[in-house]
């Protein structure tokens, strides 16, 4: 991945130049990276873009990804009735 205008978090709209950058400015680990940046905070949780930041870390400190503290992945959660999730009443709906 050459294009540094190719998003790497498409959910927040992170990258790859952003992600670069504060890599090379703090040299960050992939957490310190998700913290400075959000990239992995959007609606996936980090799902789709967890291991390539990871990887992009990992070229630009030139070190292997160190497992201690990894990116942890978020599940997509909103609060929901029992009646949506049985399909008797919308969301917005009360009862």
């Amino acid at each position: 991945m050459n294009d540094d205008k190719t998003l790497v978090c498409r959910c927040e709209e992170v990258s790859l130049k952003t992600i670069r950058d504060t890599v090379q400015q703090f040299s960050c680990s992939s957490r310190e990276v998700k913290l400075r940046t959000r990239a992995g905070m959007g609606y996936c949780g980090g799902r789709t873009c967890r291991h390539v930041i990871d990887t992009i870390v990992s070229d630009v400190n030139q070190q292997a990804v160190a497992d201690e503290v990894q990116l942890s992945y978020r599940p997509p959660v909103r609060p929901m009735t029992f009646g949506v999730l049985g399909g008797c009443c919308h969301d917005n709906e009360s009862y």
